[in-house]
């Protein structure tokens, strides 16, 4: 089994480019892969794709030579076990606001001994080859969402459990939970100071910092401050935008 390009590309120490996939579409899919990601992330959390849509969505990613990955609904083990069945070398987990709660994220991204995933790599081994299971405690990488004051709290503890790969912060999340009410790209003094604490945290734990962005821009930001994983946006967002733009580059041209 190959280094996931994730891991590839951190190996050689470079920051992952991430695109999000919130509509379950192939076609989508086709449209967007190709653009030159390290990763994309099929959100079954508040995305539109449900198991198998997403299953469908997956060999669509791995032809363009992407590592796909999935945030999944909730930090419930068997959601997380099928989506590494099927192939996911990342599982973004939202809502990790305890060291348990981490902790129980984690096992279920391992095998035994050091988790609790269960045995049956169905497509992950057609996929990945049949070296995947030895292997595949190193090569998945379990990233837990920090955007709660409770994750704050214990966000040392949280980037400390073993096996943890990565901290991903959800700014809205994170800011609506401290008032700022929900948005990304966030600008203010005391969320800039909670983003630099949640990398500082990552960094010191010897795992990666990610963070989810609207704009290249702010992206691009994150990345020179020292992040490892940037997010610039999704599918849907891509998709409205560009409508939005023809349609005014038009009007703008008929007067």
């Amino acid at each position: 089994m190959h280094r996931s390009k994730l891991r590839a590309t951190w190996d050689a120490g470079q920051p992952a480019i991430n695109g999000w996939l919130a509509i379950p579409s192939i076609l989508s899919v086709d449209a967007v892969a190709r653009a030159g990601w390290t990763t994309l992330t099929v959100d079954l959390q508040h995305g539109t794709a449900d198991y198998s849509q997403m299953l469908a969505m997956l060999p669509a990613i791995e032809a363009a030579g992407v590592t796909p990955m999935i945030r999944v609904p909730w930090n419930e083990p068997s959601i997380v076990m099928r989506a590494l069945d099927a192939g996911v070398m990342g599982v973004i987990c939202p809502m990790i606001e305890t060291p348990d709660d981490a902790r129980a994220f984690v096992r279920a991204c391992q095998y035994p001994p050091a988790g609790n995933r269960s045995f049956g790599p169905v497509r992950a081994r057609l996929v990945h080859g049949d070296g995947y299971p030895a292997v595949a405690n190193d090569e998945v990488v379990p990233i837990a969402m920090i955007e709660t004051r409770a994750a704050l709290d214990h966000v040392d503890e949280i980037a400390a459990i073993p096996g943890m790969g990565a901290l991903y912060i959800g700014p809205s999340d994170l800011s609506s939970n401290l008032g700022f009410g929900p948005g990304f790209d966030r600008t203010e003094d005391e969320m800039l100071a909670h983003i630099k604490r949640i990398r500082e945290a990552a960094h010191g734990a010897g795992i990666k910092a990610c963070i989810h962005c609207a704009s290249p821009t702010y992206a691009a930001g994150k990345v020179k401050e020292g992040f490892d994983l940037v997010t610039i946006g999704s599918d849907a967002r891509f998709a409205e935008a560009g409508a939005k733009a023809a349609v005014t580059s038009f009007q703008n041209e008929i007067g």
